[in-house]
């Protein structure tokens, strides 16, 4: 069933990486794979950081895109994986791969590659979003419990208009019943508060997707939960 809610814009903000996407771990998988032979458990958490970035440095952008991609992809093959880093100077892959669910991952590739070489990596901007929602009824928010993140993907592609690229791409999704594809267009989303009629969500997407809210402060739109399988 199509609900129809009122939305709210509380705040807007570009950003360029996401706040602690990379770990202790992820430094120490890192340079393990780039044969670092120092015993990195004994380094602090800066002291990692500092030797992942020169490490990366020193192997230049190719192989370091390579490095970073053998961490954060292990289901890709490692053919698929040396075509892809090649590329990736110049390609937006947190935009352009065609699987979406692999984004995000690209989106925290290019954020610490592109720190590593001062900027020869394209520069990968997202966007942090707060949403007021209401509806006309409490029990009109039952969808974002039944499938949160394909119910919010649905209600900000219906903000957007018909010509907007997300509902050009994934219109059969949107207007459907099962959306598997909702956590590759929207990253990170929790619900911050629920005051029955009123429910407020923030979120961490890529601009590619949501830049038509830059300027926008309130929309109506409609949408629908997934049908269970």
């Amino acid at each position: 069933m199509q609900v129809t809610f009122s939305v709210q814009i509380d705040s807007f903000k570009k950003i360029s990486k996401i706040p602690n996407a990379w770990s202790d771990e992820d430094y120490r998988a890192l340079l393990s794979i780039m044969d670092f032979e120092d015993d990195v458990e004994k380094m602090d958490a800066a002291e990692l950081r500092e030797m992942c970035m020169m490490s990366l440095n020193d192997l230049g952008p190719a192989d370091a895109a390579k490095a970073v991609m053998t961490h954060l992809f292990p289901e890709l093959a490692e053919g698929k994986i040396d075509q892809v880093s090649h590329d990736m100077v110049d390609d937006r892959s947190w935009e352009e791969y065609a699987d979406c669910l692999l984004h995000e991952r690209f989106f925290n590739a290019y954020g610490l590659l592109r720190e590593a070489f001062n900027g020869i990596f394209a520069n990968p901007t997202g966007v942090e979003l707060a949403l007021t929602v209401t509806a006309g009824h409490a029990e009109d928010m039952a969808i974002f419990d039944e499938s949160l993140h394909s119910s919010i993907v649905r209600l900000l592609a219906n903000g957007q208009g018909d010509d907007a690229l997300i509902n050009r791409l994934y219109e059969d999704q949107i207007k459907g019943t099962h959306f598997p594809e909702a956590p590759g267009l929207v990253w990170q989303l929790k619900q911050v508060a629920d005051e029955g009629t009123t429910r407020q969500f923030s979120l961490v997407s890529s601009y590619f997707w949501m830049e038509n809210f830059e300027q926008m402060e309130s929309f109506e739109a409609e949408s629908h939960a997934d049908e269970e399988s």
